[in-house]
């Protein structure tokens, strides 16, 4: 094409973005920006054995789900731990906390999947070992355009009115 788009994304041709944090870990690149799919969020992660892309959570209005390409893991779901392995594929729906999940290399080798979401304009996430909560609106494959993200925890509850002018009159 004359844009130079190509419908063909090569994994190991990736640029992978790292990210560190204690016990969470990973190296991850967007599929779906490269192949311009707006709608159908996609990313190729590889998560260094002993560590966790993320913390145990549950998306509100988000499904995803995960390829296993290589490597092997623990998949937390709810109150469930399954063993998992190249050729799996794991689901995590939209819900409450019986549908929280977290993927963990238990392997001695890199764990690579392919995580995918369905796209939506915002979402809730519930961090049910933490007490937090996050609310945001990003399109996961534009991060720039992020126009909402907040962070907290549940006993932060404010009643409807507070700070509202004429609330106490």
């Amino acid at each position: 094409m004359a844009d130079g788009y190509k419908p063909v994304v090569r994994l190991s041709e990736l640029e992978l973005h790292e990210h560190a944090k204690g016990k969470f870990a990973r190296a991850s690149a967007s599929i779906a920006q490269h192949l311009r799919l707006s709608r159908l969020p996609a990313q190729y992660v590889e998560v260094p054995p002993g560590k966790s892309f993320c913390p145990f959570h549950v998306h509100m209005h988000q499904d995803e789900m995960f390829i296993i390409l290589s490597g092997s893991g623990e998949y937390r779901f709810g109150d469930e731990t399954y063993p998992v392995q190249a050729g799996d594929v794991l689901g995590a729906p939209m819900g409450g906390v019986e549908y929280a999940h977290q993927l963990w290399n238990t392997g001695e080798e890199p764990l690579k999947y392919i995580a995918i979401s369905s796209a939506t304009d915002a979402d809730v996430c519930l961090y049910p070992d933490s007490g937090k909560f996050a609310v945001f609106n990003e399109n996961p494959l534009l991060p720039e355009n992020r126009q909402f993200g907040f962070m907290g925890r549940m006993e932060m509850d404010l009643d409807y009115y507070d700070g509202e002018a004429g609330a106490d009159e």
